[in-house]
């Protein structure tokens, strides 16, 4: 039974593939029965009769029968094909919108759906559904003879028995063999997105040898499995050949007791081996069952952690007042990386974020973005609690620089645009404010200049201002920047302050988190953190003065928790 409501609106919708589908395996079945009654009519009528006009009768009778067959076995493979096909629309999207919201589970979900997809098209899905009707063809052979009857049942019992046998052996080494499976595929990609790393320190061969753990792993459980199962389906492909032949032999001592005819004779081995063909097919295809019910449960575990946006009222655009109330985050059950923070920044300000590394200058970060929520407390943008943004909407008013710049395989343009459909303008506007439209200009196609995974034609300064224009497109009334003048020279940070000053300009509230000391110069407020904690929050003149003479007063209406001289110096480390 399907628990998820999304994954049961899936089935839902599929329902009508799977119906016809059914009813074509229906007649598929039905049509099957053509082969033993034309032996039943050949070996008990034509050959007592003499009639060669009955026999080419009955069998163009029988060709047109199998003709039909055929025909509808093919439709029947064409409907599964598109309902795997309308499976991947209603679901792919959903699966790689949860995927980055949980960035761990990396592309998995869809090599999932992929898998599932496969088993729901391929010959495993039509076994299961032939087998339904493997009492169709036991009750036609009770009906020619009971004994013949008991003997398929009988079968039919062995062979079941086999396949629940086949289920316990193979679902450890299967389920350990897909986990490794998984784990060699994660651990894969993290080693090509960082090549150039593992070639310039030479870590390669030992980087092999660790992802080579994992591989071998999973080829053990698969070639355990590989064995057992084989050795399994061997076994029920001799019960099943012995039982046609055998079959055979007790219908042979029917007749010669009159209990039956010739015909019954080979049309019950014809009806024995299409009973028992669909158990084996699904024997055969267990291995594939087994994958896509792994798959199946990792989908619904990702839906049921990552619901589905739901949407809500739709707030007017933010002014871009910023308030923090008592946040605290901690990852899994370890210490609190931020430790209830709280601070308000109103709308237009420029705030600047420093600290030692580790004091959670990036998580706050990715608090203030929404791409991480806080075990307590909350961050407000005009009074409403991001959370209840929804982050399709939420987004177009936000701009983002993390410390890690990626940019996408598309065109530089695509890339600043965030890849909405926006006016030219907007693009040239906003690398113009991060400085880097000349630099832009000076490539090969300029905007349309298709970059590669990361943007390896760029410099680390090209990438990082091409960063920083996505950041700032469409003048987002929230900016955070997280280190955005770590990759830049003297001319970048002259274009990073003139963009922070246009931003402060236009009434946009930013955040910017830096050590260096040109990039600090052109905020307002200053918010110190050191081990998770505000350390000192106020203007950033004042605090500034402070540092540098301890005795002198501060201004009146300005707030400072305090000032702790080692966490202000700390502007020139990172997180």
């Amino acid at each position: 039974m399907i628990r998820n409501p999304e994954l049961r609106a899936v089935a839902h919708q599929l329902r009508q593939y799977y119906f016809v589908a059914g009813f074509f395996s229906l007649a598929v079945n039905l049509l099957y029965l053509a082969g033993p009654i034309y032996m039943l009519q050949v070996y008990d009528r034509v050959m007592s009769s003499g009639s060669v006009t009955t026999l080419v009768m009955l069998s163009l009778i029988l060709l047109l029968a199998y003709l039909c067959l055929v025909g509808l076995d093919i439709v029947r493979g064409r409907i599964l094909s598109r309902a795997g096909i309308r499976m991947d629309t209603l679901l792919s999207q959903r699966l790689l919108l949860a995927s980055l919201e949980r960035p761990e589970a990396r592309s998995q979900p869809l090599r999932d759906l992929d898998t599932i997809r496969q088993f729901a098209t391929g010959g495993g899905i039509q076994a299961l559904f032939d087998l339904p009707w493997v009492p169709l063809y036991l009750i036609v052979l009770f009906l020619l003879h009971p004994l013949l009857g008991m003997f398929a049942l009988c079968g039919g019992v062995v062979i079941g028995a086999m396949a629940f046998i086949n289920e316990l052996v193979l679902r450890k080494a299967l389920s350990e063999a897909g986990d490794a499976s998984n784990r060699n595929y994660a651990f894969t990609d993290v080693t090509l997105r960082n090549a150039e790393s593992v070639n310039a320190m030479g870590m390669a061969h030992n980087l092999i040898l660790r992802w080579s753990d994992d591989r071998n792993l999973m080829l053990h459980r698969q070639l355990l499995a590989g064995d057992r199962g084989g050795f399994i389906g061997g076994v029920i492909k001799f019960v099943r050949m012995s039982m046609q032949s055998i079959v055979l032999g007790l219908g042979a001592f029917l007749v010669i007791e009159r209990m039956a005819t010739a015909g019954i004779m080979f049309a019950g081995s014809m009806l024995l081996g299409r009973a028992l063909q669909p158990i084996e097919q699904v024997v055969a295809h267990w291995r594939s069952f087994v994958s896509a019910r792994d798959a199946y449960a990792r989908i619904d575990k990702l839906l049921a952690a990552v619901p589905a946006e739901r949407p809500g009222i739709l707030l007017p655009r933010p002014t871009g007042t910023l308030c923090v109330e008592n946040v605290v985050f901690a990852a899994s059950a370890k210490k609190p990386i931020l430790k209830g923070v709280s601070f308000r920044v109103e709308a237009g300000e420029a705030m600047g974020v420093i600290g030692p590394s580790g004091a959670g200058k990036s998580t706050l970060a990715r608090l203030l973005m929404g791409v991480a929520m806080p075990s307590a407390g909350a961050v407000r943008l005009d009074g409403a609690n991001i959370a209840q943004w929804p982050k399709s909407r939420l987004g177009r008013y936000l701009g983002y620089m993390p410390q890690d710049i990626e940019l996408f395989p598309d065109t530089i343009a695509a890339n600043i645009c965030r890849f909405e459909a926006g006016e030219d303008h907007m693009v040239v506007e906003a690398a113009k404010m991060a400085g880097v439209h000349d630099l832009i200009l000076q490539l090969p196609q300029g905007y349309d200049t298709r970059i590669g995974a990361g943007g390896a034609i760029l410099s680390g300064g090209t990438r990082q201002r091409i960063g920083l224009a996505r950041a700032v497109y469409g003048l987002p009334n929230l900016v955070v920047l997280d280190e955005p003048s770590s990759n830049l020279d003297t001319v970048g940070d002259l274009a990073l302050g003139e963009c922070l000053r246009h931003l402060k300009e236009h009434g946009r509230t930013v955040v910017v988190i830096s050590h260096r000391a040109a990039t600090i110069a052109a905020v307002d407020k200053l918010l110190v953190l050191k081990d998770g904690l505000v350390e000192a929050f106020g203007e950033r003149d004042d605090l500034m003065r402070r540092f540098r003479s301890p005795q002198a007063n501060g201004r009146p209406n300005i707030k400072v928790i305090h000032v702790n001289q080692p966490a202000l110096s700390s502007i020139g480390g990172g997180e």
